[in-house]
This record gives structure tokens, C-alpha cells and sequence, in this order.
């Protein structure tokens, strides 16, 4: 009868400590849940109110860029975004060297380069420590943007912000809202046409620079063009083309995803 008793409270404490086990772990999974929304919130928060900035616009909740009815001046493109304030953005961080839009996307953020590819891949474009990071171009481009291959990565965020939505340019109907991406810096706005949607290996041939525009260069684009997931385009790449890659991660730690564009036109 005693060793029964014994037997019942041990169990008991062993349910005991398996229950308060069981609520440690449900508490502190909620705060780590908690911390990431609270760490997402204020990535997006500050994206909004840099975008605000941006734009001369007193209301920070207002949506993107690509749903702002911009009128064209004769002879520019419809789809040409409004003019960015450079003056404040680089008084608010002198790293910035652009500023992206992809219109068929909601994707509209400003674009900056560390002194290496870690200095701005969990830090903010105000320079606070988030995992969202900035979109960021490659330390070793020109930020002028002249290169014939510039590259600028992104996070790819759960909750689509940063380049979370980069993926759906595979989806046919956002590849025909607009095949095209912006980027605008102080002294030009540069249109370029997606040519390439991709998964690519993380040590592939999609992130070779090149120092000059050679025939290697212009090899390099056709590859990338067979590599698309997309629909293809109808164009002869010449030596006297530049290229800027969109690059993201992917569920895989051996793969990224890339989007693609030819500079179209400058303005």
C-alpha cells in the first residue's frame, strides 16, 4: 500500500514538472514569436516613414509608390515613379546610392552600400540592428551604377516585405502588370527591362562582375537568358548593354532567387 502511495506521488511530480516544462517552453515561444513580430514591425515602420521622406509626404501609413497616379511629362514613360528627395535621404544615411521601384510588385525601397556585403545585411537604412536589413548593392559595383553588371540583394521576408515579394514576378499576371523595374538616383532615373527570373546556385556564374563590357559579358547575359523562368524577350544583347540582378534568398541555404533587367532607357 505505501509503495503504491510512493509510486502515485512521484508520478504526480513527475506530471508536475512535465506540465511546467510544458508552459516554460509555451511562454517563451510566445515571447520569441513576440520579439520577431516586434522586430519585423519596426523594419516596416521605418520603411514607411523613410518612403515618406522620400516623397515629401506627411502621411507615413500611405501605400507604395506603385499605386500613386503619377502624370507623365510628354514624351516620358507612364510608369515613371515621382521624383525622390535625395537631399533628405542622404542627410538621414550618406550610404544611400539609389532607389528601387518595382512597380508590378509594391517593391519601393532606398538602396544603399556598406564598405562590405555584412554591413547592411541586418542593418537598417537608419542604421538600427534588424534583421530585415537594407537592400543593399554589392560593395564591390560602382554606386554610380555604371558597371555592366551591378548587384543588389535583399532579404527574402516572411511577411513579403524588403524582397519577400520577389518571387511572385514567376506568377504570369505580375510579369504582365509590368516588366519593368526602376531605379532612381540624384542624378538619373534608370529603366530596365526584366529579361531572367531564375533559382540560381548561391556560388553560380549569375554573380560574376565584370570590369568591361566584353564579349564574356555579353555571353554571360545569354546564359542568363536561358536560365529564365519567365517568359523570354526580343532583344540581341551587345557589349553596350548594362545589367542589374535582384537577388533574394530561398528556402534553401545552397540557391538564391534572381530577377534580371537590361537597362531600357535613362532619363
Amino acid at each position: 500500500m505505501r509503495k503504491d502511495k510512493k509510486k502515485g506521488g512521484l508520478l504526480n511530480t513527475l506530471l508536475t514538472l512535465g506540465i511546467l516544462v510544458c508552459i516554460g517552453v509555451f511562454v517563451f515561444s510566445g515571447y520569441k514569436l513576440f520579439m520577431i513580430y516586434q522586430d519585423y514591425k519596426a523594419g516596416e515602420d521605418e520603411y514607411k516613414a523613410v518612403e515618406a521622406v522620400a516623397y515629401g509626404r506627411s502621411d507615413q501609413k500611405q501605400s507604395n509608390v506603385g499605386t500613386v497616379s503619377v502624370k507623365a511629362a510628354p514624351g516620358q514613360p507612364d510608369d515613371m515613379p515621382p521624383d525622390v528627395d535625395f537631399a533628405s535621404l542622404q542627410s538621414m544615411n550618406p550610404d544611400i546610392v539609389g532607389w528601387l521601384v518595382v512597380e508590378a510588385l509594391d517593391i519601393n525601397y532606398p538602396i544603399v552600400q556598406g564598405k562590405d556585403n555584412d554591413q547592411y545585411l541586418h542593418t537598417t537604412f537608419e542604421k538600427k540592428k534588424n534583421f530585415a536589413g537594407s537592400i543593399f548593392m554589392d560593395y564591390m559595383n560602382k554606386p554610380d551604377f555604371s558597371d555592366p553588371h551591378t548587384i543588389i540583394y535583399g532579404h527574402n521576408m516572411k511577411n513579403k516585405s524588403m524582397f519577400g515579394k520577389l518571387k511572385f514576378i514567376k506568377e504570369q499576371e505580375k510579369y504582365k502588370d509590368s516588366r519593368y523595374f526602376w531605379i532612381l538616383t540624384p542624378q538619373h532615373k534608370y529603366r530596365y527591362e526584366i529579361f531572367s527570373a531564375h533559382v540560381t546556385p548561391v556560388s553560380g556564374d549569375t554573380y560574376t562582375l565584370f570590369d568591361i563590357p566584353d564579349q564574356q559579358f555579353v555571353e554571360y547575359l545569354n546564359k542568363m537568358v536561358q536560365e529564365t523562368q519567365i517568359p523570354g524577350i526580343d532583344h540581341a544583347f551587345t557589349t553596350e548593354d548594362q545589367a542589374v540582378t535582384l537577388t533574394t534568398c530561398t528556402g534553401s541555404d545552397t540557391s538564391r532567387f534572381v530577377v534580371q533587367g537590361f537597362l531600357e532607357s535613362t532619363w
